[in-house]
């Protein structure tokens, strides 16, 4: 079962990394995890208690990075198809049209 912290601990550890602490380094001083300490620091942001970028937010631009990167090998595969498809010079096959003297 996770460690419970006290509301007031919480306060604390986020007050000196806020003071400019590294996370990390405070971390491995208190003996905790720097995720939980990054956990901490989201719930905060997320509740609207601090200033920075919510968690859905975050997660809406991670899905809107990951389809602009889609669109932009699909255009990249359709503009060397269709550069493919010009250099050859492709004709189709001989047609009742192509075939009228």
């Amino acid at each position: 079962m996770p460690r419970q912290y006290s509301p007031q601990f919480r306060e604390r550890v986020l007050a000196l990394v806020h003071d400019g602490r590294d996370a990390g380094e405070l971390a491995a001083e208190l003996r905790i995890s720097a995720a939980t300490i990054y956990r901490w620091r989201q719930e905060r942001i997320d509740a609207g208690d601090i200033p920075g970028v919510d968690s859905t937010l975050t997660a809406e631009l991670t899905d809107a990075r990951r389809r602009i990167r889609e669109l932009e090998e699909e255009l990249s595969a359709t503009r060397l198809a269709a550069s493919i498809l010009k250099d050859e010079r492709i004709r189709p096959k001989g047609g009742s049209r192509s075939s009228r003297p």
